[in-house]
């Protein structure tokens, strides 16, 4: 049964995957001007006549490209398909797919641009040659999936040729990775680098840059033992052998995986499921580190390995078991390093630096112990589940970019040193929170403890959608209200997979044996409020935001999301009616996010009061700051209006100048500052002409407004003219974790809610510590 559920979601990946590339337009990249070409001065400065002064710059002194054009940020991702990803040989065209998927991590995680370059090139010199003369375009090259090992003699030689760096990601990204594993298990162990044994199951271009980079550390080639498809390689084979295998041909009787496993210290696999035995495992040395790092199916699965060794460390290249060998806990912030500092080669030293970079920010106490994807009992520090980083932590590009660019100035390869260190990783950190990575730590905290939330809407295919890719991200165990007849129907009409009582639980408003029971609560709730038995009982069979909102009060789900159907006004008043409002807070309000290219916004209040006065206003600053700490982000407040400390003094600027006292009375841990501007709040520059000794700093992530209307307006129009994403809103003050979507909202947007409610409920059942206050 597992493994058809396993196929059928495959299914449906396999058609998700399909439609995601085709719509809204094919692909996965556009190239968007970063200037401005608004008028014929703007077209003269950036064509004719005004690009000249740009050439002759550069014609007199190359080194002004990196000031005048994209190049110093600009990054080839090269293949000639030969080996992609486990598809093989499928050729240049078919293996575009995934160098774009490669250019949108490298944009994502580290703000580098990328022109995908496939060529139809399968020799080695016809490689080469079409790459070297690409020189004058980029700033770095990423060679990917090509096969050894050709892959071994043209990197050489582009490396020979360029004063560019080139990196070949198979080899190099993974070796790194395994290095920092590698270094923090042996710490554990106290086994000494130099005499433990190491036994590879797989010959191709990552599993000998990864052997030749543990020697580099100090391991002793006389301990390593290779074997591929034909077995161990040993001195005197021929079949398969090619100079870089014959490194490590062993002189020994031994030929097979089996034969050379006793009493090793290290398994590292890269080559294919179930390559490695449970009875192999057993003859292993004490505390060994299995790296099974084939994918999809490991060498062994580390269930397989827990049976029969217990004080085994393991790794994987899947992202549901700890350690995961991801190469984007890397490749990006190697290149980024490299870049900044103008680096013509990514050398040895700069390789040893990203390793010891990783191994020391593994040995760091997460910053968030959930966010970064632990299990209870790895998240709190360095241990067997946590030899290294997860590829979601935040800290990765402030440490290992930092690193690199230092020994690249350290070992003399870069002509654009850093002349400031603290600048330099100001600049990364600014990145790292307006990269529109945004959702990523409210993920992974989800994932790691999942709870139950009710979706009023169950019979929207919008929310259908949704739940698919819940399931699939095991983010929450989702309740659904609707008809079984209708949700059925319209699953099997969207082609999804999902089936109510195994994948979800379903209410059905017209037949549910709780009815009775659900009227009851109804009327012990809100029968002060109004509602009259033969109301409860109408209302119980119709309204699907009440079902929900009563699942909730009664512990029957942890969390509920509606609004999709009907007014927000409307729901509000029934969750209102039925949770009620958390102790302590005046009255509801809404926190929106919006995902702009330039970093995230918070806007409150966007749909509940009309004019909140300033109590309330400072009541709301607290509570937001509260969900804004769930997405990782330090809140940063601005309280806004028409007048700029002080300049135009009336009724709305005294009452959200009053606001900003209040909030640093009671809580002087936030950073907030007020009143003042949109542009203050949104430039430092700005705001220091005006007040050089504001209490904040940096850009406000989350502005108050002064009232609803200023709220939705701004809205409204930074989520058109910004075409920013748009995430919410966020309900703050219920009693119980209740959010309210609006209409609008698409599958994506009720998976990114579904999310934030997890943590919140999460957060309510004490699971994990809220990071500001109760």
């Amino acid at each position: 049964m597992a493994g058809e559920r396993m196929a059928s979601y495959s299914e449906d990946l396999q058609a998700a995957a399909l439609g995601y590339h085709r719509r809204p337009k094919p692909g996965k990249l556009e190239i968007q001007a970063s200037k401005p070409l608004a008028n014929q001065r703007d077209l003269a400065l950036a064509y004719s006549p005004g690009v000249a002064a740009a050439c002759n710059a550069i014609a007199a002194d190359p080194a002004q490209a990196a000031e005048l054009t994209v190049r110093s940020n600009l990054v080839a991702v090269v293949t000639n398909g030969t080996a992609v990803l486990g598809l093989g040989n499928i050729g240049p065209l078919a293996a575009k797919p995934v160098m774009e998927g490669k250019a949108v991590l490298f944009k994502k995680f580290a703000g580098i641009d990328v022109f995908d370059i496939e060529i139809a090139a399968e020799t080695v010199d016809r490689v080469v040659e079409t790459v070297a003369a690409l020189e004058p375009t980029f700033g770095g090259i990423n060679l990917e999936d090509i096969k050894g090992p050709e892959c071994f003699e043209i990197e050489a030689m582009l490396k020979d040729r360029m004063k560019i760096p080139v990196f070949h990601d198979d080899q190099h990204g993974t070796t790194i990775i395994v290095g920092a594993a590698v270094k923090n298990a042996l710490a554990l162990t106290g086994k000494d680098i130099s005499k433990v044994k190491i036994v590879a199951a797989g010959a191709g271009a990552a599993a000998l840059a990864c052997l030749n980079l543990l020697v580099s550390l100090g391991a002793q080639r006389k301990n390593i033992f290779v074997c591929d498809l034909e077995g161990l390689v040993y001195q005197g084979r021929n079949v398969l052998m090619d100079r870089w295998k014959e490194v490590y041909a062993q002189k020994t009787d031994k030929r097979t995986l089996a034969e050379v496993i006793p009493g090793a210290d290290i398994f590292l696999g890269l080559s294919g499921p179930n390559v490695l035995s449970q009875d192999m495992v057993k003859q292993m040395a004490e505390l060994p580190l299995v790296m099974a790092l084939a994918n999809p199916t490991p060498e062994i699965m580390p269930e397989d390995v827990r049976k029969v060794r217990p004080d085994a460390m393991i790794c994987t290249g899947r992202s549901d078991f700890p350690n995961q060998v991801n190469n984007v806990l890397c490749f990006p912030y190697i290149f980024r390093g490299a870049l900044d500092v103008g680096a013509t080669a990514i050398n040895e030293a700069m390789k040893h630096a990203a390793v010891d970079a990783i191994v020391q920010l593994a040995r760091e106490a997460p910053a968030d112990p959930v966010s970064v994807g632990l299990d209870n009992d790895e998240a709190f520090g360095f241990g067997p589940g946590s030899l290294i980083p997860s590829p979601v932590d935040p800290r990765l590009i402030l440490r290992i970019a930092p690193a690199v660019a230092m020994a690249a100035m350290d070992s003399g390869v870069a002509t654009r040193p850093i002349t400031s260190f603290d600048d330099y990783y100001a600049q990364l950190e600014r990145f790292a929170f307006r990269s529109g990575l945004v959702m990523k730590p409210v993920f992974a905290k989800a994932k790691g403890q999942p709870v139950r939330v009710i979706n009023a809407e169950g019979e929207d295919e919008k929310v259908l959608h949704a739940v698919q890719t819940i399931l699939e991200e095991k983010l929450a165990r989702p309740i659904l209200v609707g008809r079984p007849s209708v949700v059925e129907a319209r699953i099997k009409r969207s082609g999804l997979s999902i089936r109510p009582g195994e994948d979800f639980d379903l209410v059905n408003p017209q037949d549910d044996p709780r009815y009775r029971s659900y009227v009851q609560s109804y009327i012990d709730i809100a029968g002060r409020a109004g509602v009259t038995p033969a109301a409860a009982r109408a209302v119980v069979r119709t309204n699907s935001t009440v079902i929900a909102a009563l699942a909730v009060a009664r512990g029957e789900a942890d969390a509920m999301i509606c609004g999709l159907d009907g007014r927000y006004m409307n729901h509000l008043r029934h969750v209102r009616d039925v949770i009620g409002r958390r102790p302590g807070v005046s009255d509801y309000a809404a926190l929106a996010l919006l995902i702009t290219k330039k970093g995230p916004i918070f806007i409150a209040d966007t749909q509940v009061r009309p004019n909140p006065t300033a109590e309330e206003l400072a009541e709301l600053a607290a509570l937001a700051a509260v969900h804004v700490q769930r997405f990782n982000i330090k809140p940063k407040i601005a309280f806004l209006s028409h007048s700029d400390f002080g300049s135009f003094p009336t009724d709305s600027s005294l009452k959200m100048r009053r606001a900003t006292a209040i909030l640093a009375e009671k809580h002087p841990e936030i950073e907030a500052d007020g009143e003042m501007q949109g542009d203050s709040a949104l430039s430092e520059t700005s705001r220091q002409m005006i007040l050089p000794h504001s209490r904040l700093t940096g850009v406000a992530n989350v502005l108050i407004m002064p009232n609803l209307d200023t709220a939705i307006v701004a809205y409204q129009m930074i989520k058109v003219v910004g075409e920013a994403l748009p995430v919410g809103p966020i309900l703050i003050g219920p009693a119980l974790p209740a959010h309210i979507l609006t209409p609008s909202a698409t599958a994506r947007g009720i998976l990114n809610m579904t999310a934030v409610a997890v943590v919140e409920a999460q957060e309510r059942a004490g699971r994990h510590q809220g990071t500001l206050f109760a």
